[in-house]
């Protein structure tokens, strides 16, 4: 499949920026079932500073925001054919160990709320796949979807607490799930395609865990499924901090406005 993104992240500021540095991880990168064929990031108020690929092998581009500035606009646009490889991305690489996916975050320790979720697997430890396909399945069934009632520093167990949360929520709980039960697990950002819809309000988040003679593979909760050809991997990390779209700092730039425009669809061969 050949998927057209179309994304462009705004922040309007109510005082000119006197400085402000922002670290972007935007670029789609070429793994197991996807390859990127164009991407190219567009930026206005900013200037490009550096390029280079982070401790996660993510594309990273830091940007500087020019002073005097009341907005500053990225707007990202690519071409990626992606294949259906059933979530399994492979073997390990890159410049992190593995036991480095197994140590918690503040977001996703595990506190009284998820271990009770994982109290309730019930498939055997000898078979780390059956589990991990429960447990995506029990963090669903005990977290319901719904938008608007966390943010982006709710961890896993909050999220557990409220019996409510998004992607993010969902990942973070599960990744700190099996990372407790000896599992290696990491956080994935990227883009979702969804079928009948083009427009769409946020990018998308699930989770992968590496499993013994398969390498990587991806779960995302929220959808009940593992990662097919409609998806996009961009990032990924030990949480929603290492794999975030937009991180950084300004100063003297006031209160800011955020918006977010993103397209995803689906592009014939012969175009």
């Amino acid at each position: 499949m050949r998927l057209k993104v179309g994304h462009t992240t705004r922040y309007a500021f109510s005082q000119p920026v006197a400085h402000g540095l922002l670290r972007l991880r935007l670029t789609p990168k070429n793994t197991q079932g996807q390859k990127v064929l164009d991407w190219r990031m567009d930026l206005t108020g900013a200037v490009r500073e550096v390029e280079y690929d982070d401790h996660n092998h993510n594309r990273t581009t830091l940007v500087s925001v020019e002073p005097g500035t009341s907005a500053v606009e990225i707007h990202c646009e690519g071409l990626v054919a992606t294949a259906d490889n059933h979530g399994v991305i492979g073997l390990h690489s890159g410049h992190m160990p593995l036991w480095a996916f197994l140590a918690q975050t503040a977001r996703t320790r595990p506190g009284p709320r998820v271990r009770a979720i994982m109290a309730q697997i019930d498939a055997p430890r000898s078979d780390a796949l059956a589990q991990l396909h429960r447990l995506s399945a029990l963090v669903l069934e005990n977290i319901r979807y719904a938008p608007g009632e966390t943010e982006v520093h709710t961890s896993g167990e909050e999220a557990a607490a409220l019996g409510m949360g998004v992607c993010q929520d969902h990942a973070h709980v599960f990744i700190g799930a099996a990372r407790a039960l000896g599992i290696p697990a990491r956080y994935v950002s990227g883009y979702l395609m969804i079928d009948g819809r083009i427009e769409q309000e946020a990018g998308h988040a699930w989770a992968e865990a590496h499993v013994d003679h398969l390498g990587w593979v991806g779960f995302d909760v929220s959808n009940a499924i593992s990662p097919d050809e409609r998806y996009v991997r961009v990032a990924t990390g030990c949480d929603y901090a290492e794999a975030a779209p937009v991180t950084g700092l300004s100063y003297g730039a006031g209160e800011s406005l955020l918006e977010v425009r993103l397209a995803v669809e689906q592009q014939s061969q012969d175009q």
